[in-house]
């Protein structure tokens, strides 16, 4: 009798490994600008000019009768990660809808993955501080994002060529992983909850929600809208990122097939023409106002990495992803008696687990929600996500760079063109 066990890590079709790979080679350029951005930041915080620093950062503008009266700092993380949130909303939605998530069978390894490696760092951060101050554990949900631009930037500077499908399950991975972080951030740090301003906000949410279905493309009608909804979600007590999201979900995924309408769908041209201005300006500026730290010197960074927070954020980002993700993915594979694709071994898995590690945008916002811009307890937090990606980044790169001789003939193998039809044989075998 055949062998009917499912295969996992098979390869995407062609025009869905194009567009993952035209959305990693943005964000792989993102990547770049992050870590210029926190190395600029960290190297101004610590310099004579140090005051500088923080006075450009809490330095306020916006209109007070609105609410909107916020310190760059607080526009950056509220204002400008709603537009990385808004693409995390229609990267979801598309994966759901028309991409890798459609499928039952082949969204229950990532999706069961990202859990995973969102509950076990988690515990690992909460078994650290039981012992501490009950104000520590407010912390529980800082190390629990993959920061995905981040990784892309790690495996741009070792050079590695990761087959395609380990990029997709990457991809999907952090999305996921986004989603769930977005739901945290909004069930569980969101206070005073004003329920007028939240239903005021549904307004021109369902307003936005009416012209995108109608396909309508105008920036002047759609953006005053999806603003209103953020200030009115940002009012309302709920994490004005939490809009961005939802303005994501509301935009179709495919075109509409009318005669005329462009073949380009809605949420397609929306990730065109946003994902750039995310990746190349919104999350480095985020990073910029957010990771800069008074480091205080060796001293000051020995007292820093002695805060059980610290403690348990590096230990949740370096051992708490590796094991959430690659325990969870070994555990589905093997009780679900699927395979693995011949192209991929468990060492390439272990290798992403270890990149999964990198917890860096979302984790210092979750950081900045726990204990407060400024906090002590905030800035050792910033000091081990810092180092905790690092060291993630590091044990991960030894992993990859070791299979990268593999990986190049996985990526030879998925350039090659036989017949010359502009379609790699390999997916046009699949």
């Amino acid at each position: 009798m055949a062998d009917r066990s499912p295969t996992i890590f098979t390869r995407a079709t062609y025009p869905e490994y194009r567009r993952i790979l035209a959305i990693l080679r943005t964000e792989t350029v993102g990547g770049a600008l992050l870590l210029i951005a926190t190395v600029i930041a960290l190297l101004w915080a610590n310099s004579p000019a140090a005051d500088a620093y923080f006075a450009l950062r809490d330095f306020t503008i916006g209109y007070e009768p609105w609410h909107l009266e916020l310190s760059l700092g607080h526009w950056a993380s509220d204002g400008l990660l709603a537009v990385f949130f808004f693409l995390a909303g229609l990267e979801l939605k598309r994966e759901f809808v028309a991409g890798e998530l459609r499928s039952p069978a082949k969204a229950v390894v990532p999706v069961a993955a990202a859990f995973g490696g969102v509950v076990i760092p988690a515990l690992i951060y909460v078994l650290v501080n039981l012992g501490s101050a009950g104000e520590t554990l407010k912390g529980w949900a800082i190390p629990t994002a993959t920061d995905i631009a981040f990784a892309l930037a790690v495996l741009a500077v070792i050079n590695t060529h990761l087959p395609a499908a380990l990029r997709t399950f990457l991809l999907t991975l952090a999305v996921v992983d986004d989603l769930i972080a977005i739901g945290i951030i909004a069930f569980f740090y969101s206070t005073g909850l004003q329920p007028l301003m939240l239903l005021a906000a549904l307004i021109p949410l369902a307003l936005f929600t009416f012209l995108v279905q109608k396909r309508v493309r105008s920036w002047y009608l759609l953006l005053p809208l999806a603003f209103a909804t953020w200030g009115f979600v940002h009012a309302s007590g709920i994490h004005a990122t939490v809009a961005g999201v939802i303005l994501g979900f509301a935009v179709p995924v495919a075109a509409s097939g009318k005669k005329g309408e462009p073949a380009e769908g809605l949420a397609e041209s929306f990730e065109h023409r946003l994902r750039p201005f995310s990746a190349g300006f919104a999350v480095p500026v985020f990073a910029f106002f957010s990771a800069g730290v008074a480091l205080g010197g060796f001293d000051g960074m020995a007292a820093a990495l002695q805060d059980p927070v610290a403690v348990g954020v590096i230990a949740a980002l370096v051992i708490g992803k590796a094991v959430g993700v690659f325990g969870t993915t070994f555990l589905v594979t093997k009780t679900t008696r699927a395979s693995l694709d011949p192209s991929i071994s468990w060492i390439d898995l272990f290798g992403l687990a270890l990149l999964a590690g990198i917890g860096f945008t979302v984790s210092l916002l979750i950081g900045e929600l726990s204990f407060g811009s400024g906090s002590a307890h905030n800035d050792h937090a910033k000091v081990a996500i810092l180092a905790g990606s690092l060291i993630s980044a590091l044990l991960a790169a030894i992993v990859l760079k070791a299979r990268n001789r593999r990986y190049r003939l996985v990526a030879a193998e998925e350039a090659r063109d036989d017949d010359g039809d502009g379609v790699p044989d390999v997916f046009a075998r699949g």
